[in-house]
């Protein structure tokens, strides 16, 4: 027998794109060197419930130096909440 949630094709419990979309931090990381102008760009998401793994990632961020010089890099980042 079919259920109701295969009819319409939509399980219960999971969320529509525009409620995900609502849910998820978009994080833009922007690394860079201020002694030797190195730079790179990381991006992530991550949903509010999941908050904790956000910190958990930038706190990796705090020690990290750079691989040509040795300075300790600089972290910028952009949310779109």
């Amino acid at each position: 027998m079919e259920s109701d949630s295969n009819k319409t094709g939509k399980r219960e419990g999971a969320l529509t794109k525009e409620e995900l979309d609502k849910e998820l931090i978009t994080v833009r990381a922007k690394i860079s060197c201020p002694k030797c102008k190195t730079e790179k760009i990381f991006k992530n998401q991550f949903k509010h419930s999941d908050l904790e793994l956000m910190v958990v990632s930038l706190k990796v961020f705090d020690w990290l130096t750079c691989s040509k010089c040795g300075e300790i890099l600089k972290l910028d980042l952009e949310f779109n909440i």
